[in-house]
């Protein structure tokens, strides 16, 4: 499938679900018109037939059933427009990604963190990041498995294999995609805290323990029982009900402060238990071939399946806010101890599934996140699974940066066949020495991730990515620029030292001293990481680097991103090139700006 065919099916999916949406419109009008009509011809044949007691009955039940029924048919309509409105909202957010458009998504600001070894240099996070322009998650939780997954890839080839297998076999399956996502948006997932949720699974039970509140569901309603008998019998007076009634309302009043407690647990947020467990169906209902979807599939599977398990809880804790409402509280509540009945029910389940809960809902976040893997590759059908290798290699043809529109998107190859070895990148200001490295980077953490990649052919060795691309001075931590550059040039050495295998992306070695401090350190550092078989790309200005090549044959290579000056204009192939690059634009550009006197 080419860019036009994701268009069409993209726009295919807007008409139909469009058409859908305003017939069921139409529909949900109607209905409404109805319930109006039966309400006022209720009012009117209560109103005519006031005498007649009987037919008003008859009337006003027929007129409420009526009503009640056809409310119900009116909220399930509501749900499918809601249902088809998510289709379209969503397919339309998909035609602007696919033109590089990608501010409907949740950017993952909030995993910003510029102490991480790659995230903050190659702009996973944050507006018009990579992760904005991946992210399809519709749960906190599959946001943060999302996230998880990028900076801390796998390093295990046969992870790598499982997890391209798993994207694969969704990728080929746009239809689940959309309704996964269109399921997933039908509530406002964030409401339920996961994390806190299952930490009060480990709390010990308020009522579910208590023999006394036990007991108490059989011993009220069996007063209520007896009571009666003795009314209708006339061994008691009727007077003596009122009694009965009060002290039954008090002692079902006295643990209501526990079961507020329980119910803060959930914070009224119900809903989102049907959500979760509607999306826990999709994939338990779904046949799958590759072994991690089959792995999550099995996670949902028990004697009872995970989702009619949230789908009972979701029910227990329905019937449990209800007893804070008028006739609950004041009719069911003192006759059926329901507040206190419903409170053991939540945490009967609670007790019954805790060592369940996590596991579900780490299933519900992984499949999540292959989910916004998944839809990745269906729209970028000319992008490539890469080959996972089992030593150092990092070995590529045509890369390009995901996020630069293809349409001027440059990409070049890549060779690093051995170990230790590093290519020395020079070249001029503008030429493509950052954005080659963010696109060695960017590819490298999709690799790992086991997503498809922007290349044509890849192999790689999933290693430790660390960069240093973006060092910033620091003024909380009252530290300069140059300081906390050497900060994260001795991590990567203590981490080198300690035998990790790295792969390393430097741009502009000591960017914060003079040059002469520069150049020396510079390749005093190289010859370290060579020392210390690192593996990596290193890009600068300092052409003196050049000169590694000849003193290292075996573990440096020099390539360049050559600016071109013809007739007084400077011009960019942003092709890399062998050898060292010859020139420079710093004064040219300068000159053509008015600054004078170079």
């Amino acid at each position: 499938m080419n860019i036009d065919n994701l268009k069409i099916h993209y726009t295919n999916i807007i008409n139909k679900y469009q058409e859908r949406s305003n017939e069921l419109k139409k529909i949900i009008f109607r209905i409404g018109s109805v319930r109006l009509i039966i309400f006022i011809a209720s009012c009117i044949a209560i109103y005519y037939y006031w005498g007649q007691t009987s037919v008003v009955l008859v009337n006003a039940s027929i007129g409420i059933i009526a009503f009640l029924v056809l409310m119900q048919y009116h909220n399930s309509l509501y749900k499918k427009k809601h249902y088809s409105d998510e289709q379209i909202k969503n397919a339309k957010d998909e035609l602007k990604a696919i033109d590089y458009d990608f501010s409907a998504f949740d950017n993952g600001a909030d995993k910003i963190d510029a102490e991480h070894s790659f995230s903050l240099d190659l702009d996973i996070f944050g507006k018009r990041s990579f992760f904005q322009s991946l992210n399809r998650t519709v749960t906190s939780f599959g946001k943060d498995k999302l996230a998880d997954t990028l900076i801390h890839p796998f390093e295990q080839k046969e992870n790598i294999l499982l997890q391209q297998d798993a994207i694969r076999e969704l990728s080929s399956n746009p239809e689940l995609l959309a309704h996964f996502r269109a399921i997933g948006q039908m509530t406002e997932m964030d409401k339920l805290n996961t994390r806190d949720f299952s930490q009060s699974f480990s709390k010990a039970p308020l009522l579910a323990n208590s023999l006394f509140w036990k007991s108490m569901l059989y011993i009220v309603p069996l007063i209520h029982i007896i009571s009666a008998i003795l009314i209708y019998t006339d061994i008691m007076p009727g007077g003596y009900y009122s009694i009965v009634y009060i002290a039954t309302l008090i002692i079902t009043g006295i643990p209501l402060g526990k079961v507020s407690l329980i119910m803060d647990t959930f914070d009224s947020k119900s809903k989102v238990l049907g959500t979760y467990s509607d999306l826990m169906t999709i994939i338990e209902q779904e046949t799958f071939n590759s072994p991690r979807l089959k792995s999550l599939q099995a996670e949902l599977s028990g004697i009872t399946s995970a989702s009619k398990s949230i789908k009972r809880l979701q029910s227990f804790y329905n019937n449990l806010t209800v007893s804070k409402t008028f006739p609950v509280a004041l009719i069911f509540n003192p006759y059926l101890v329901w507040a206190v009945r419903y409170s053991i029910k939540v945490e009967d389940w609670t007790e019954a599934n805790k060592n369940n809960i996590g596991k579900w809902f780490g299933a519900l976040a992984e499949f999540d996140a292959l989910m916004s893997f998944s839809v990745f590759a269906f729209n970028h059908p000319d992008y490539t699974y890469p080959t996972p290798a089992d030593q150092f290699i990092f070995e590529g043809q045509a890369l390009g940066h995901p996020m630069i529109h293809r349409d001027i998107c440059v990409r070049n190859d890549v060779n690093i066949s051995k170990s230790p070895f590093f290519l020395v990148i020079t070249g001029a200001n503008m030429a493509g020495k950052s954005t080659y490295l963010r696109t060695i980077g960017i590819n490298h953490t999709l690799a790992c991730a086991g997503a498809p990649v922007c290349a044509e052919q890849l192999t790689f060795y999933p290693g430790r990515l660390v960069t240093n691309l973006r060092t910033a001075d620091s003024l909380a931590d009252n530290e300069s620029y140059f300081f906390a550059e050497l900060k994260r040039l001795k991590m990567i050495i203590d981490r080198l030292q300690s035998g990790e295998e790295l792969f390393i992306i430097l741009d502009e070695i000591l960017k914060g001293t003079n040059s002469e401090d520069k150049q020396k350190g510079s390749l005093a550092l190289m010859k370290q990481l060579i020392a210390l078989n690192g593996n990596g790309i290193i890009a600068t200005h300092d052409l003196v680097l050049g000169n590694l090549e000849s003193e290292y044959p075996d573990n440096v290579k020099d390539y360049r991103f050559e600016a071109d000056i013809t007739n007084d204009n400077l011009t960019f192939s942003y092709k890399i090139r062998e050898g060292v690059a010859q020139n420079m634009n710093a004064c040219f550009l300068m000159k053509k700006m008015g600054i004078t006197g170079l």
